[in-house]
């Protein structure tokens, strides 16, 4: 056993040099090897091709170029999918929309995890963030556009998961594109070899078909002569009245294996060579209070307890290291520790709380960094026939996915130098291997990163402060571990959705228009158009962010910046079309202003599905909320029985319109998931700040909406075709608070202003 203070030492990391590649001209090269055909990237000078080849092509000669797609001799389409699969269905809708550019047979589509050495960032991702008026170029710009965030895609190592992303970049922009140019190189060599014109033959379920002679041969036949033919750089995509697959509800890939439970998660990680008896278990403890130290500890109870190995002060956190996590764990829980003060002046939620209302105060009417302006708003308050004002709050909110937080790391010298294994649940792959390699001094070249499946993330595993624990306490103890946070450290100690306050002032005109809207908040973080009502039609807007301190690190959490504003913003709609004397549906329809069409569809739609106009019996009510995000218009309609006093929510009816919707079932899914995360968190989610610590510790006080207490749920899907496709994951969320809040208010007239609602019925 040793006790022992372990530094991040800072290191000069190299970077590999990945290969430049075009959006529309990324497939470069068709490589045949062993039987297989490998559609990939377009191949530069020193593009790392070595670890690819035994990780994606596995075949001994494989010549692999990037691929995204191969086609092996047993005609079994292999789509290599770039981003992670945390329950959302992205490795299947990916692969479908592969496939049906194809024209594969489903049944015999496999999907492959990337590989996270480099080779496969996501630079439509961060280019749709970034300069989403990007998107579409005309070809003549394009490669420009592709090359500039291709670079800055590879230095953010952006292999990202996360934005509702993942389809309506990868999928539209590189999976499509990849299919259909595989379909064309093979339906050429089938040309070639029949003697027909390529026009001529058609394809289906991974088999070439010439009708006039008769002749048909499946995909694998022609793997060969395909990998010589050339390439099509920007090949015809399928228009919507063809997909065989998009737009249906296919079966996932991933469901068989997790029925059966067989599949791999971060905390399933076994190491190769290494008896899974023999493998050491972390249970780590960092000091409560953010931005502090372990200054001392006493651990000599610890030192006897069985099983125990090492216990380590690494200043930021403590480690005990033991043969398994119970024991590891229980030996934790005996030492005690002594930590730096805290520099931070809040203590209590009451104090975090107040910095955000003397911000919001210093700031006044005009004050703070403006977010969005058109008028005079504060002129048209002060002759507004009609004032409104409102004040709103959200807390601290913790992720709290149902897998544990976990990394097991191995640190070990070999003939080629000191190389560093992870295995982890990340939605960050390149990012987490950057990090583990400034915690450990090394290149990120000499990190390898190994991503199974996620038990559920919503943000939270887009950070790796667990990774460079991890690979620290690695490389303190010699020997591979398996680090696993509790329940209670990743309750109490890891970063959270920011709390926040949001104050406004609305003026009505004799009409009961708002013509006059003045709000003002504190925490602007992602996306930047979240806080702007830009969907309503209001003459004078100002929008401010008055910035104040947040005591807890914050991380993105599930609709990031929408789910408080969606609730901000609904809310006071909501209160001006109760001021105006109006029907909040139909006010919401008369406020939309130009280019809403598709916001108006789905209030429409989802007055119709919840039959908005009849009447509700006593104590019942309805509440609405449209929120427009991540490229996908919703709105949702609750329906709360008030009677016992308490809200009891029945029904939730949830239009939606992504432009056009890959998978149904998949989609509806994603919302029906969203829609109870956001009803979790507006009824009970709330972090507490006490002493400077987290209060919470567990699902016993921090608590998830229960099967018992979940309304009924319907998603209709509208597919407008108007618009590039939308994400999914996120939309459903931001709506559900703010349509639960107004509901309460018309089924009781109490208005709620401040989130969680169930502590106001207790």
């Amino acid at each position: 056993m040793s006790e022992q203070d372990t530094g991040t030492a800072a290191a000069k990391k190299e970077r590999s040099t990945a290969a430049k590649w075009s959006r529309r001209g990324f497939i470069g090269a068709g490589v045949l090897a062993g039987g297989a055909l490998l559609i990939g990237v377009g191949v530069r000078p020193g593009n790392p091709v070595g670890k690819l080849k035994a990780t994606v092509a596995g075949g001994a000669g494989e010549e692999l170029v990037n691929s995204w797609v191969k086609i092996g001799a047993d005609n079994i389409v292999t789509a290599i999918i770039p981003h992670c699969e945390m329950g959302q269905g992205a490795h299947s809708v990916l692969a479908q929309m592969l496939a049906d550019e194809l024209d594969a047979d489903w049944a015999k589509v496999e999907v492959m995890q990337a590989p996270a050495d480099g080779s496969y960032i996501v630079s439509d991702t961060a280019r749709m963030f970034v300069a989403p008026f990007t998107m579409n170029a005309a070809d003549w710009i394009e490669p420009t556009w592709d090359g500039l965030f291709t670079q800055i895609g590879r230095l953010a190592d952006a292999m990202i998961t996360g934005g509702s992303s993942s389809i309506r970049t990868t999928g539209q922009y590189q999976m499509r594109i990849a299919g259909a140019a595989a379909r064309k190189m093979l339906i050429g060599a089938a040309a070639d070899e029949w003697g027909v014109p390529a026009s001529e033959i058609t394809t289906r379920d991974s088999t070439l078909i010439h009708s006039g002679s008769g002749k048909s041969a499946p995909y694998s036949d022609f793997a060969a002569a395909a990998a010589d033919q050339p390439m099509d750089s920007s090949p015809a995509l399928k228009d919507p009245k063809d997909y065989r697959l998009m737009g249906k509800s296919k079966r996932r890939t991933d469901i068989p294996a997790k029925v059966m439970g067989k599949a791999d998660f971060g905390i399933d990680a076994n190491i190769p060579g290494v008896e899974l008896a023999d493998l050491s278990y972390a249970a780590v403890r960092r000091p409560p209070v953010p931005g502090t130290e372990v200054t001392s500890m006493d651990a000599e109870a610890a030192k006897g307890m069985p099983g125990v190995q090492q216990i380590l002060n690494m200043g930021s956190f403590i480690a005990v290291v033991a043969d398994g996590y119970w024991n590891a764990q229980q030996a934790l829980n005996t030492i005690t520790a002594q930590y730096s003060a805290s520099e931070s002046p809040i203590k209590t939620t009451a104090d975090q709380f107040a910095a955000f209302r003397d911000a919001i105060d210093a700031a006044g009417d005009d004050g703070g960094e403006q977010a969005a302006s058109k008028g005079d708003a504060a002129s048209a308050f002060a002759d507004a026939a009609t004032k409104l004002e409102a004040e709103y709050s959200a807390p601290f909110l913790a992720h709290a996915p149902m897998e544990p937080v976990n990394c097991t790391a191995w640190v070990r010298d070999t003939d080629d130098g000191a190389k560093c294994d992870i295995w982890t649940s990340t939605q960050v792959p390149l990012m987490a291997r950057s990090a583990a390699a400034g915690a450990l001094g090394m290149n990120d070249e000499d990190i390898t990163v190994h991503h199974p499946f996620l038990g559920g993330a919503f943000g939270r595993r887009l950070e790796n402060d667990y990774v460079t624990m991890a690979a620290r306490v690695a490389k303190a103890t010699g020997y591979p571990i398996k680090m696993i946070w509790s329940r209670e450290e990743d309750t109490q100690k890891a970063l959270y959705r920011p709390a926040d306050v949001s104050r406004f002032k609305g003026g009505l005109d004799a009409g009961g228009r708002l013509v006059a809207y003045n709000n003002i908040f504190t925490q602007r973080h992602d996306p930047a158009e979240a806080s702007v009502p830009g969907i309503y039609e209001i003459a004078n807007t100002s929008v401010r962010v008055a910035e104040a301190p947040l005591h807890l690190p914050f991380s993105a959490w599930r609709s990031v910046d929408h789910s408080q504003q969606g609730f901000f913003i609904e809310s006071f709609i909501d209160e001006a079309a109760i001021a105006a004397g109006a029907d909040p549906l139909e006010y919401r329809l008369n406020m939309l202003g130009a280019n809403t069409a598709r916001h108006k569809g789905v209030l429409k739609k989802v007055a119709e599905m919840s039959n908005w106009s009849a009447p509700r019996g006593e104590g019942i009510g309805l509440g609405v909320a449209i929120v427009e995000s991540f490229g996908t218009v919703g709105a949702e309609v609750i329906e709360v029985d008030m009677n016992s006093g308490r809200p009891k929510m029945l029904n939730v009816w949830a239009a939606m319109d992504a432009g056009y919707v890959m998978n149904p079932d998949g989609f509806r899914n994603q919302i029906e998931g969203g829609i109870v995360f956001g009803l979790t968190a507006a009824m009970y989610g709330e972090i507490e700040l006490e002493d400077g610590a987290v209060k919470q510790s567990n699902f016993h006080d921090y608590q998830m909406l229960r099967m018992d207490e979940t309304p009924a749920i319907e998603v209709a899907i509208i597919n407008s075709g108007t618009v590039p496709v939308g994400g999914a994951g996120e939309p459903g969320t931001p709506p559900a608070a703010p349509a639960l809040a107004n509901a309460i208010f018309a089924a009781s007239g109490k208005r709620l202003r401040d989130m969680p609602f169930a502590k106001q019925f207790a």
